[in-house]
């Protein structure tokens, strides 16, 4: 009798964890306030795959006049990831055109970045901007935190690799997101997403 009560709560502690962990992908996973659909992605600035598919998320996000939310997603195995997603959520605190546009020329120029030039790199594009990069960019470690908040996030969802990305909706019916596994079909999904 036990044996079974001690099952019994087992098997409702993995049913809450697993509705949990469906609330939270579905709360995450949504458009921001007042667009219909977005796409969401989390990234790895060091990241090759991110940076080839950078190019048609922007392209697809322009035909679909849809926003493309961002999520930091450094990976363990990248030495400089965690540091460049500090130093983009910098150039956020100017403006998150800025920060993007960051990321962007990060993933154009990644096989000329690495560990030690990069606060170089991040120097030449604040003066571009015309920008201070303060010599200690993130003093009490508060951008450092939401990178790791953001990373977090995409653990608690199962997140594996990078780029993950996703095609969301503000729908109540059908699916509110899809996952792109495969880039050649996104725009077939944000036709099918926008006629939902």
């Amino acid at each position: 009798m036990r044996n079974n009560r001690s099952f019994f709560a087992l098997a409702i502690l993995l049913i809450a964890s697993l509705a949990a962990a469906q609330d939270t992908t579905a709360s995450i996973l949504k458009p921001p306030k007042g667009a219909q659909v977005a796409i969401v992605v989390f990234e790895d600035l060091e990241c090759p795959d991110c940076a080839r598919a950078a190019p048609l998320l922007e392209e697809a996000a322009k035909t679909y006049n849809i926003p493309v939310v961002r999520h930091d997603f450094p990976l363990a195995k990248h030495p400089w990831a965690f540091d460049a997603a500090v130093l983009a959520r910098y150039f956020d605190t100017h403006s998150k055109k800025m920060g993007n546009e960051f990321r962007d020329t990060v993933f154009q120029h990644q096989l000329e970045i690495n560990k030690d030039n990069l606060r170089a790199f991040a120097e030449k594009f604040a003066a571009e901007h015309k920008v201070d990069l303060p010599f200690v960019v993130d003093p009490q470690g508060k951008l450092a935190a939401e990178v790791t908040a953001d990373r977090n996030l995409g653990t608690r969802i199962g997140l594996e690799h990078t780029p993950t990305i996703y095609v969301v909706s503000n729908n109540t019916q059908g699916k509110p997101f899809v996952e792109v596994v495969d880039r050649s079909q996104l725009f077939a999904m944000i036709d099918s997403m926008k006629r939902e």
